[in-house]
């Protein structure tokens, strides 16, 4: 036999084994959202004989049909229809990581845009603080964010989550990955025609450098579109929480109902991510690149 056939035969049985070993991870991924759009097409007596073993004493086990026998939209019109509070968290999500993103372009983008660009005494010390900054989880530093917002009379109020959010360090790191990428020597020949250093990052730095950008927003939205114990611990009242709260407290008894509202919060994250995909890749490749 040719050896050309035979190489031909190993490269496709080498593409079938890496397809296979791709596809078995996509396929965990994909499952969930698979269930979750099965669920909410199901009326309440074909979804309580699935899951319903799951809450009874007996020793059944749970089984799941992902195409149902007999699809209904009941669930969604409830949802959209029949329950006002559920727009109300809706729209406190949104309004909580537009306004976090709106405050991150105003204070994130021009400190990544002065780490990257001007050279100044403790400048990398400072840009290495950040980034531990960014290591610490919430729970670290929930104390003290606390009693600073109750000194300030912003608890219990969406200022609360917004302005810490908005002086976030992990937009910056990126935001300084896309900066860092553009050619010192183009800034050098920007200053030598004449251009000052607002036009330098209005005209050069902003278009060479978003793709950072664009990835921290996109990342920025999934984080702040699902927050859930930053409002849990600086809000009381319930027509404050975002929908990301709702969620938990939706009883088994309306399962098919939970689904739904599963299925819609998931859109807007979804949309997002589908977007900003390939800026999110590059963003992240940025990130990674040494002086």
């Amino acid at each position: 036999m040719d050896w050309r056939i035979l190489k031909k035969i190993g490269k496709g049985v080498k593409q079938f084994f890496l397809f296979m070993a791709l596809l078995l991870p996509a396929l965990l991924i994909i499952l969930p959202i698979l269930l979750l759009l099965s669920g909410s097409l199901m009326d309440t007596w074909e979804l309580g004989g699935y899951i319903g073993p799951a809450f009874a004493d007996g020793n059944e086990f749970v089984s799941w049909k992902f195409l149902p026998d007999y699809p209904t939209f009941a669930g969604y019109g409830k949802l959209l229809f029949e329950t006002p509070q559920f727009f109300v968290l809706f729209w406190n999500s949104m309004k909580l990581a537009v306004c976090i993103l709106t405050g991150q372009l105003l204070v994130a983008v021009p400190a990544a845009w002065g780490f990257a660009v001007y050279q100044v005494r403790g400048s990398r010390g400072l840009l290495a603080l950040y980034v531990a900054l960014m290591l610490l989880p919430f729970q670290v530093t929930m104390l003290s964010s606390y009693l600073v917002l109750n000194e300030l009379s912003l608890l219990n109020t969406h200022k609360a989550i917004i302005l810490p959010a908005v002086f976030s360090t992990f937009p910056v790191f990126l935001s300084y990955g896309g900066f860092k990428s553009i050619p010192y020597q183009m800034l050098e020949a920007a200053r030598v025609d004449g251009a000052g250093e607002l036009i330098i990052f209005v005209r050069l730095g902003l278009p060479l450098g978003k793709s950072g950008l664009l990835s921290a927003m996109v990342l920025g939205f999934l984080e702040y579109w699902n927050l859930m114990e930053q409002p849990m611990a600086f809000l009381e009242d319930k027509y404050l929480w975002p929908l990301s709260l709702y969620l938990p407290e939706i009883t088994w008894g309306q399962a098919g109902f939970a689904f739904c509202a599963s299925i819609v919060t998931l859109i807007p994250a979804v949309f997002v991510f589908v977007i900003g995909q390939d800026y999110l890749e590059q963003g992240i490749i940025y990130s990674g690149l040494k002086e």
